[in-house]
């Protein structure tokens, strides 16, 4: 089990919530955050005075994904996050020990299982099956 962290543009948000349900990943959290990285700083005039603006917002979003998922994951992230520009974002992959759904007492893997994991999974299954056959240019 991994914990993924990205940081995000908040205007990609929507294409990565996206392409991280078709990869089968439903569970996220999401945070609005501000940081500073490699982008320049933005002066703006706010009420007849510079502010110089050093923070970016930005959208943290977390999951924790069983080892199947984790690179589909990434890739969805990947391929829906990137617009070229400086200040895309990052992607942070860490261990995960262990987890426990509250309701249930389900541990590891039985708790990262969301309730609709399987029509989740099948759809995720099917999507990445035809994505495959368009690359090789044929049927699965």
């Amino acid at each position: 089990m991994k914990l993924i962290t990205t940081i995000v543009r908040p205007e990609r948000l929507p294409e990565v919530k996206a392409a991280l349900f078709r990869a089968g990943v439903t569970g996220i959290t999401l945070t609005r955050v501000s940081g500073h990285g490699g982008e320049q700083e933005v002066v703006e005039q706010y009420r007849g005075t510079t502010v110089v603006m050093e923070f970016q917002e930005k959208v943290k979003i977390e999951m924790v994904c069983s080892e199947p998922f984790v690179e589909p994951c990434i890739r969805a992230i990947l391929s829906s996050a990137r617009t070229g520009e400086v200040g895309d974002g990052k992607i942070f992959v860490q261990p995960i020990e262990r987890v426990i759904r509250i309701r249930t007492g389900e541990v590891d893997n039985a708790a990262l299982t969301a309730v609709n994991a399987d029509e989740v999974q099948r759809a995720a299954l099917q999507t990445a099956q035809q994505v495959g056959a368009a690359g090789r240019g044929g049927e699965p």
